[in-house]
């Protein structure tokens, strides 16, 4: 029974990316578009070209892209950095402990994307899908 669990293993990666992708994706729409709600405390959207607008393009681009598990591993890397830096700008300074500086999220996202830029998207991606479509046009060329 642990091996059969075990053979889930990929599968179950895949669907962690594509819900870490899909929630991320929501706190860039919260600053770009105010959608599904906007900013606190007034529900604003962020200035362009701002620090935390580029943020917004960042989760909203980023999010859809490790969503469907395209150029994973560079793009959960950048992702990565910048819930480093939100994390160290926005939630450390008020207290080092993450549960009173709400840093959760911040330092949740920033090592599963690390680990994702490491260990890549998963069987069912893009990526894996263009390696299978490579391999198989390498196979068919010989």
């Amino acid at each position: 029974m642990v091996s059969r669990w075990r053979s889930f293993a990929p599968y179950l990666w895949s669907i962690l990316r594509i819900v870490a992708g899909f929630m991320f994706i929501q706190y860039g729409t919260m600053k770009l578009f105010a959608f599904p709600v906007g900013m606190p405390p007034n529900n604003a959207t962020a200035v362009m070209f701002t620090q935390i607008w580029f943020a917004g393009v960042l989760e909203v681009v980023g999010g859809f892209l490790i969503l469907i598990g395209l150029f994973t591993r560079p793009v959960a890397f950048v992702l990565s950095g910048e819930m480093a830096v939100a994390y160290f700008q926005g939630h450390a300074p008020s207290s080092f402990w993450v549960v009173i500086n709400q840093g959760t999220p911040a330092v949740l996202y920033c090592f599963i994307f690390l680990y994702m830029s490491a260990h890549g998207a998963g069987p069912w991606s893009i990526d894996a899908w263009l390696e299978r479509t490579r391999l198989r046009s390498r196979t068919a060329a010989r």
